[in-house]
């Protein structure tokens, strides 16, 4: 799925909307891509993909169907209700949960997270 790592070409042509899977998750996030592409801060913006969008999309394109799972498993973690998913799509696998819970934790740790 693209959306939120897609804001650098969208908003380099004068697009200032996109779908953003992470506003579920991390609002302030979502917020702040858009804030730094609206601002035409390309280095800025960049990092902050490269830091925090970045590592949950490459998570999302081992297996067909995370882009749904890992986001319901990120709400879940957080004590929200992101619940299961239907078939034909699949849970993320433990291992992949974990990778999840770490960048969770970089999202709390930049201040993305209330909690």
């Amino acid at each position: 799925g693209a959306g939120d790592d897609m804001v650098p070409g969208y908003y380099t042509i004068g697009i200032r909307a996109y779908t953003s899977s992470i506003s579920a998750v991390a609002p302030k996030l979502s917020v702040k891509l858009h804030e730094l592409g609206a601002a035409g801060e390309s280095a800025a913006l960049n990092q902050l993909l490269n830091d925090h969008v970045v590592p949950l999309y490459a998570l999302r394109t081992k297996r067909k169907g995370y882009e749904v799972s890992a986001m319901k498993v990120m709400l879940d973690m957080l004590g929200l209700r992101g619940g299961t998913v239907r078939p034909p799509l699949v849970d993320v696998a433990e291992a992949e949960r974990a990778e999840l819970q770490t960048i969770l934790d970089g999202w709390r740790s930049a201040g993305f997270l209330d909690d």
